[in-house]
């Protein structure tokens, strides 16, 4: 006697159940660095109806709620930067023009998190060129960040070693020709998804920036290591010549060595806030993508990725609200005039 749906003359169907599973199980993976939907189309429903099979493959995520929060207020706040230093004539010098290339790199990875999470919950039915677009993204914006936080390390090495001919070697078309080809390097490294290199058809071989397999996901944590590594020896080469120019302007000029001091004092500090910052963001997550990959429980690629983001979120306090001039000129925008309290002083190479 048969028992069920068999009974009634209802087909019974276990592989339709089967492969419902993959699509729960897939539902709160991260991908597309990190929180694009790991449920992508070959985890679409049976049938090619184009929606993530099962009840809870829409839940959204608090950590994909805490990325996209965040990559808002990255956006807002990097938009802020680039507007006053689009609309302020004065803010020309190669300095601004590192600081507004940036500022433009956090806003797209900014951006990018948000593109992110709309690939996840809100594209019906799920795109696999949209996942792909939306980890280039995030690949290009956070390598260009990375590298312009390289340049303007550089930058100021140069301002103290060749102090006396600085302002009139490094021109504006200089600098602008070499955050050029420093984009379109960071470009080409956001387009390797887009031109097959991704883990879509092998699963096996993903990292836990999905759809990054673990190869490409070990060169970029290594190649990030290493540019560190150069911040790092720029960073020791710019305190020993700071403390140098401060001995020798002490000797010469005793009245001027208490301001020359104070002015390499705060450079000091704000070089080692910056690398500070910088390392405790992004080393745990470069050293997390070395040794781990998909198989690994997600809520640790989640909480690295989190405040890896947010040096994007600090980069603007850091570099561009810490300035005096654009301090001025927020002031000028926002309220028409500058504070009686609010003093400028001309820069020195000391300053960062």
């Amino acid at each position: 006697m048969l028992h069920g749906p068999a009974a009634m003359g209802e087909p019974w169907q276990p592989q339709q159940q089967q492969q419902r599973l993959p699509g729960l199980g897939n539902a709160s993976e991260p991908s597309a660095w990190p929180s694009a939907a790991a449920a992508g189309p070959g985890t679409a429903a049976p049938g090619g109806g184009g929606t993530a099979a099962g009840p809870g493959a829409g839940a959204v995520s608090p950590w994909d709620i805490a990325l996209c929060a965040t990559g808002t207020a990255v956006a807002g706040e990097n938009a802020l930067v680039l507007a006053v230093l689009f609309y302020t004539p004065s803010l020309r010098a190669p300095m601004f023009l590192l600081i507004g290339s940036l500022a433009l790199a956090d806003l797209l990875a900014g951006l990018g998190l948000v593109a992110n999470f709309a690939v996840r919950y809100l594209l019906r039915p799920p795109s696999e060129a949209a996942e792909l677009g939306a980890a280039g993204l995030l690949l290009a914006a956070f390598s260009a960040s990375v590298c312009s936080l390289l340049a303007i390390t550089v930058d100021r090495y140069l301002s103290l070693y060749n102090a006396l001919t600085y302002h009139s070697e490094r021109t504006l078309g200089f600098t602008c020709a070499m955050v050029l080809l420093m984009w379109l390097l960071c470009l080409g490294v956001g387009l390797l998804p887009l031109l097959g290199w991704n883990c879509l058809r092998d699963q096996s071989s993903c990292s836990i920036l999905r759809p990054v397999t673990k190869d490409n996901a070990a060169v970029l944590a290594v190649t990030f290591l290493l540019l560190f590594a150069l911040m790092m020896q720029l960073y020791l080469q710019i305190c020993k010549i700071a403390f140098r120019h401060a001995q020798q302007i002490a000797v010469q000029h005793q009245f001027i060595a208490t301001a020359q001091a104070t002015s390499t004092r705060k450079g000091l500090s704000t070089l080692s806030l910056i690398l500070g910052t910088f390392a405790l963001c992004w080393i745990p997550f470069a050293i997390y993508s070395l040794v781990a990959d998909s198989s690994y429980p997600v809520v640790y690629t989640y909480s690295l990725a989190l405040p890896a983001t947010c040096n994007s979120l600090i980069n603007p306090i850091i570099y561009a609200f810490r300035n005096p001039d654009i301090q001025k000129s927020l002031w000028l925008a926002c309220c028409g005039c500058v504070p009686s309290t609010f003093s400028s002083r001309p820069r020195t190479s000391s300053d960062v």
